[in-house]
């Protein structure tokens, strides 16, 4: 059985890596999914790959952090299929990784309206749409930085994402009575385009850093983690709300 059948979602970040998986995945649980990033191709190339599979999508693209995306997202969702019951906003950037003392505002902005910022704008458009359904689950991907750990050079992105966390509380406790669950997911290291792993310059020590910091000694896919995004969009997550739901291998938990 298709857990999302009949469902509509909106996915962001969807170019690569976990929201890609993430859209892809819940296109075959029967969701017809509005996918969003920055790359037309990407995005375009994944709207054929799901509609090859069966599936419905549609592609918006757009830079996040402008207010008009975020309301083009929600109104292509209820112009194409009828409504809203899935939001994960996933897009997001690492920032600069500097000392903050040599971190310009410019910079800062950069970050928290990336990812901050963009999180209440999609909030802001999503939470109509799925009052209007009766219902629904707004996800957001945080990150156990600035939660669990902290790493130098890394203010911006910690902060950004531990601000995710507050919001989701809040959001979870003003709608949670209108039937709107609101989570984090918080994924450890995956393997995806943007991971340090995977930059020009990454060397295997870097790899085995990255692997031995989790209690699991390696990095997650992203199928992975678009496993435990499904998990809270669908209804066998319908008593969880206002969490920060671990799925990093045990890396908040590990000091060996």
């Amino acid at each position: 059985m298709d857990v999302l059948a009949g469902k509509v979602a909106i996915i962001t970040g969807a170019s690569s890596g976990i929201g890609r998986a993430t859209a892809k995945l819940f296109a075959r649980e029967g969701a017809c999914v509005v996918v969003s990033g920055r790359r037309q191709a990407e995005l375009d190339a994944l709207v054929s790959e799901i509609e090859a599979e069966g599936g419905y999508a549609t592609a918006v693209a757009g830079d996040i952090k402008g207010e008009e995306i975020a309301k083009a997202l929600v109104d292509t969702a209820i112009d194409q299929f009828g409504g809203l019951d899935v939001a994960f906003n996933n897009a997001g950037v690492l920032g600069e990784t500097k000392p903050i003392t040599e971190m310009s505002l410019d910079e800062w902005h950069e970050t928290l309206d990336t990812n901050l910022a963009s999180a209440f704008l999609g909030a802001k458009y999503q939470v109509p749409a799925m009052l209007a359904r009766g219902g629904g689950s707004l996800i957001f991907t945080s990150s156990f930085v600035g939660y669990t750990a902290g790493f130098p050079g890394m203010a911006a992105y910690a902060a950004s994402k531990a601000g995710q966390i507050g919001l989701v509380k809040a959001l979870a406790a003003e709608y949670g009575a209108s039937g709107i669950r609101v989570n984090a997911v918080l994924p450890g290291g995956t393997d995806t385009p943007a991971s340090i792993t995977n930059a020009p310059d990454a060397t295997p020590e870097v790899q085995a850093f990255v692997e031995r910091i989790h209690a699991l000694k390696r990095m997650a896919s992203p199928e992975e983690i678009a496993r435990s995004v499904l998990h809270l969009a669908s209804d066998a997550s319908s008593f969880i709300t206002g969490t920060a739901f671990f799925v990093d291998g045990g890396v908040s938990i590990t000091r060996t």
